[in-house]
């Protein structure tokens, strides 16, 4: 009889097996340029969208606002909606290869209108479980929200292994008891696949 696997791989999906170009495409719309740190302009409006407080109407037009676009609501929710692209090259190959030694489910910081853009890209599909903060109510790195899926997956800390791109979601996995590593991108991702011994090659 083959063996069921237990370990849990769960990755992130933006900018680690997910491509988003939402810094790219907001960019010419800016009237003052993104903060040198890399945080977004009205992260108190991101923080109730993914989790799931704003619609995207009330999301579009309270950033608009706030982030000072020359862009009007309308036209910058349809802009975000194409944010997310899809998977990243080499990703669903990668999966593919991992699948049968392991069970796969992601862990994203998402909204309802990436997170249905995702849908029908395939992406979740991807997956045992895929979980999304606006459905889940808290955002990473909120550690209920990997409790969470813990309870969900019906597994132990130690048997997680955690993929993200921002070290804060992964030092917060790590005090839950997962292991967790930052990678960005698939080529990040597979050398510390095979660093940890979980791919061959």
């Amino acid at each position: 009889m083959a063996q069921t696997p237990s370990h849990l791989l769960l990755f992130d999906l933006g900018h680690v097996v997910v491509e988003v170009t939402g810094e790219r495409d907001i960019q010419p719309y800016l009237r003052s340029p993104l903060r040198r740190d890399g945080r977004w302009p009205a992260m108190d409006v991101w923080d109730e969208f993914e989790r799931g407080l704003l619609s995207p109407r009330e999301f579009s037009e309270r950033f608009v606002a706030q982030a000072d676009l020359d862009l009007d609501a309308p036209a910058f929710l349809a802009l975000f909606e194409d944010w997310s692209r899809g998977l990243l090259p080499g990703a669903e190959e990668l999966l593919q290869a991992l699948r049968p030694r392991f069970r796969l489910a992601a862990l994203s910081n998402s909204n309802e209108v990436h997170w249905r853009r995702n849908a029908e890209l395939g992406v979740p599909q991807q997956f045992e479980r895929a979980f999304a903060s606006h459905e889940v109510g808290v955002r990473k790195p909120a550690r209920e929200i990997y409790e969470h899926v813990l309870r969900e997956m019906a597994v132990a800390a130690p048997d997680v292994t955690f993929f993200d791109d921002q070290q804060p979601n992964v030092d917060s996995a790590k005090q839950v008891g997962m292991n967790a590593y930052r990678v960005k991108g698939v080529d990040e991702l597979r050398a510390c696949l095979r660093e940890l011994g979980y791919l061959d090659g």
